[in-house]
């Protein structure tokens, strides 16, 4: 086990949530409010999402990102800010048009994904790392795609964070890095629980820890009541943490939560089995990070 762990805050996320709770951050203003109040209450990172402000669905607006990573950058809270690129990648299959898939699909190329990155340049971005059953959906990452994509986050200079939701993720992710198109101190995440992907449990995040290459940066998070044992599990390992309302709602059974509380009460579990939440500037020189400032 690590003396200090990296908090990751994943503030809103993409999912349908915003009517099973009010603390789920919509708009612009929100959702970087949101991952300021989470780096103060102990969050080195904050990974965002946005939202259409008017339906809180999904959105891949460039502007509405650029309203977030401005407002988080003009803020006095000097927190590492992780945007997404794994969006647009929603296939719902269709009996009636399975070549075109039913409503809610949502496919990007790889220089779609990527577009919010190369103009704002955070300190890092997600490449996830494969493709998924998801629910009832279908997660759509192809390798030559995967390719495509990391080729221009390696060019944009921003660290990729490799999203694993299943063992097969992390042999992708080792062939992207032995083909060199992910540099040095690699930086893994462990998506766990989520349906139909890697467990989440000790045993899978064993396994997925082991597999990864030598001298890399890994983290995890489970999502739902999995949320917290996770932290406590991968900080034990010796691992970083994930935790929010883009993974889970509730602060305990029946009590709906908020990213900062959520970000609290991770601080607890980890301060509890004798490690300490880094700080943004620990994280950066952890990670091996540059400052986007």
């Amino acid at each position: 086990m690590n003396k200090k762990t990296i908090i990751t805050a994943a503030v809103t996320g993409a999912g349908e949530t915003t009517a099973k709770s009010p603390h789920v951050p919509v708009s612009p203003k929100d959702i970087a409010d949101s991952a300021i109040e989470a780096a103060k209450a102990g969050a080195a990172i904050a990974h965002i999402h946005v939202r259409d402000p008017k339906t809180g669905q999904l959105s891949h607006d460039v502007e509405l990102f650029s309203e977030v990573v401005a407002r988080i950058r003009e803020s006095e809270t000097d927190v590492v800010i992780n945007l997404t690129a794994g969006g647009g990648g929603d296939f719902f299959p269709s009996l009636e048009t399975p070549t075109q898939g039913g409503p809610g699909t949502d496919i990007q190329t790889p220089a779609e994904r990527h577009e919010p990155v190369g103009l704002l340049l955070p300190e890092i971005c997600t490449l996830d790392c494969g493709s998924l059953n998801f629910g009832d959906q279908v997660y759509l990452g192809p390798a030559e795609w995967l390719r495509e994509h990391a080729k221009l986050i390696q060019a944009s200079g921003v660290k990729p964070e490799m999203e694993c939701f299943d063992t097969g993720h992390i042999r992708l992710a080792n062939q992207l890095i032995q083909e060199g198109l992910v540099d040095e101190n690699p930086m893994y995440q462990f998506c766990l629980g989520i349906p139909w992907g890697a467990e989440a449990d000790a045993e899978t995040m064993i396994y997925m820890r082991d597999h990864i290459v030598p001298n890399a940066s890994w983290s995890a998070f489970g999502i739902g009541r999995m949320q917290l044992p996770m932290v406590a599990q991968a900080a034990l390992l010796g691992g970083n943490v994930r935790v929010g309302l883009e993974d889970n709602l509730y602060l305990e059974k029946g009590v709906l939560g908020t990213n900062a509380q959520l970000v609290d009460k991770a601080v607890s579990v980890l301060r509890g089995i004798g490690t300490e939440p880094m700080s943004p500037q620990e994280a950066r020189e952890q990670l091996g990070l540059k400052k986007a400032r």
